[in-house]
């Protein structure tokens, strides 16, 4: 008698492995996106402190004009300037307003 499995049972398998790859995947997409839109509030989150650093010390009034380069490198510690991890275009604005991103962030935030 010769010993292995019946198609059958490959078959069945195949099938189970499919039925788990069609669950797993999507959360993990899922899950890659949230991380994504995490890491982008983050930047956002560090342009607004190092704008409330750059304003307070030269004293400038809310509603000046601020870019990246008066933040990128003397008030954010990276090596490249910040991007936003989600894919959009990150925006500074002016003093007093928060920054912006072009990416619809799907759940509420905070600066």
């Amino acid at each position: 008698m010769r010993k292995g499995f019946t198609l059958v049972e490959i078959m069945i398998v195949v099938l189970i492995i499919g039925i788990l790859l069609a669950i797993a995947v999507p959360q993990f997409m899922r899950a890659r996106e949230q991380a994504r839109t995490k890491q982008c509030i983050s930047t956002l989150k560090q342009l607004d402190s190092a704008k409330e650093f750059y304003a307070h010390e030269f004293n400038l009034p809310n509603g000046t004009g601020c870019a990246m380069g008066d933040l990128w490198p003397a008030y954010i510690r990276r090596s490249t300037p910040p991007i936003c991890a989600a894919g959009g275009l990150l925006s500074v604005a002016v003093i007093g307003l928060p920054p912006t991103c072009t990416v619809t962030l799907p759940f509420p935030h905070t600066l």
